[in-house]
């Protein structure tokens, strides 16, 4: 089970919705949001335990940074795989796919905007067998 689900978008409609669909499951507790990604990426390195188990949904495209961007710090800085990122985006584009396989060792969903609470269910049962 995630101890932790960082909800990384721009914009802050799209984090509210999110924290909904967290807060019907019983996980709001569990959730930080941030719109500037840089402050995400600053906050996941400096936890107390960087091995816990955390649940990131990413956008791609941010003013700051990019999603992929966010992924290369993840990758440069070697942050454990108990980081698994799912990519929420309003992105169809098959570029951005074959870019996301590049970050396979943390991208375990590539998803289109908007984020069901179906798709999120399923995920998290999927993620514990």
């Amino acid at each position: 089970m995630y101890k932790e689900i960082y909800l990384v978008d721009d914009e802050d409609l799209v984090n509210t919705v999110n924290t909904i669909h967290f807060r019907r499951m019983g996980m709001e507790d569990r959730v930080k949001t941030f719109t500037n990604p840089e402050l995400a990426l600053d906050d996941l390195r400096y936890r107390d335990n960087p091995n816990v188990k955390t649940l990131i949904l990413l956008d791609i495209n941010m003013p700051e940074m990019s999603g992929f961007e966010f992924l290369e710090f993840m990758t440069l800085e070697n942050f454990p795989r108990t980081n698994e990122v799912l990519l929420v985006t309003s992105s169809e584009s098959d570029e951005d796919r074959l870019e996301a396989k590049k970050f396979n060792k943390y991208v375990k969903e590539f998803i289109t905007k908007p984020l069901r609470i179906e798709h999120l269910e399923d995920y998290l049962q999927s993620s514990y067998k």
